[in-house]
């Protein structure tokens, strides 16, 4: 099977979660059967060229390529990556108002509008979580039998990550640590800041930084805590993040939502762990065997940090990740959503 993989064009410069889904899972498909090329905007791109196509992103950035794709008769499937704090019922009755109002204002689109037409188009829906699944069935009124939840991943890897790589480079051990862009709202890291100033732990902050307001005030408070250390991002393949990842004794995650944030996965395999969000799908990752906190509040994300420093790390979390959720047993899990999709 030759498939294609189309993502929004900002993807590489933007990095993250869906960029490290799109290039692992392309890297395993060839062991079960799946060809993978990169769409090339420059090239022609004949009706039959591949079997199928498969869209990163279910917005407003795909939308184009998706109607082009629907238009000549070329098979897709999404991978939504979408997920909001609104129910799935409330979702669904916006989507209908916007459809009524757009009667009279034609050209009126929203996000939901771009998500709910792409999903319907595609010959399935990929979501990462049940909650994802969710409010694409229920509030963008996808059927369910179009839609396959595909987990996230995580690379093997980390389960063999030094811890001594990075204590000895940065002189910092047993800390909390946080992964993911400085300056993106949903990522809340403002709150987790705060949330650590009367905790006797260190604070480790990976990511590169987004400018804006924003990450400006993140930046200062950070920086007024002397035991909060900012390192201005490193690459999924560093080892020096991979030993981060194993030094720490706390992943704090404590975004509005997370599907279910493939930072998390990595360190709960190095062996820290787990502090998160407990919207967007998590639970269904880390079950019992993580702490979840109320992002909105300081208060909970401080108790929940506290929480974990009183509990022994889980002997049983690596072995689930590393059970369920490499890249393989993603690549094996997509190329079957792949032949479902065709048949």
């Amino acid at each position: 099977m030759k498939v294609c993989f189309i993502a929004q064009q900002s993807v590489s410069m933007v990095g993250g979660g869906p960029f490290i889904q799109l290039r692992e899972t392309a890297r395993y498909l060839p062991e079960f059967g799946v060809d993978v090329e990169w769409f090339n905007q420059w090239e022609d791109f004949p009706p039959d060229k591949y079997d199928l196509v498969h869209i990163f992103g279910a917005s407003f950035m795909s939308y184009d390529i998706a109607l082009r794709l629907h238009h000549f008769g070329i098979p897709f499937v999404v991978s939504s990556i979408f997920f909001t704090m609104r129910s799935p019922r409330s979702v669904r009755t916006a989507r209908r108002v916007i459809r009524l109002v757009s009667r009279l204002l034609r050209g009126l689109r929203t996000d939901y509008t771009f998500t709910a037409d792409i999903c319907r188009m595609s010959r399935m829906v990929l979501p990462n979580t049940a909650a994802e699944a969710e409010i694409i069935v229920k509030g963008m009124e996808v059927p369910s039998a179009n839609v396959r939840i595909i987990p996230n991943g995580v690379d093997p890897r980390f389960a063999q990550a030094d811890p001594a790589f990075f204590v000895n480079k940065y002189d910092v051990r047993d800390f909390v640590l946080n992964v993911g862009h400085i300056g993106t709202g949903r990522k809340n890291l403002l709150n987790l800041i705060r949330a650590m100033k009367d905790i006797d732990r260190s604070l480790v902050i990976i990511g590169k930084v987004q400018q804006g307001e924003y990450a400006d005030v993140c930046l200062r408070e950070a920086k007024a805590n002397p035991h909060i250390t900012i390192i201005e991002g490193l690459p999924n393949d560093s080892g020096m993040l991979a030993s981060a990842y194993a030094a720490s004794e706390i992943f704090a995650l404590p975004s509005l939502f997370e599907t279910p944030g493939i930072a998390a996965l990595e360190a709960g395999l190095a062996g820290a762990k787990i502090v998160i969000t407990p919207y967007g799908g998590t639970r269904d990752y880390f079950d019992d065997e993580a702490i979840y906190v109320e992002p909105r509040s300081v208060e909970s994300i401080k108790k929940g940090i506290e929480e974990s420093l009183r509990l022994p790390k889980s002997t049983t979390l690596r072995k689930r990740i590393l059970g369920e959720y490499t890249w393989r047993n993603v690549a094996e899990k997509t190329a079957q959503a792949y032949k479902d999709a065709l048949s």
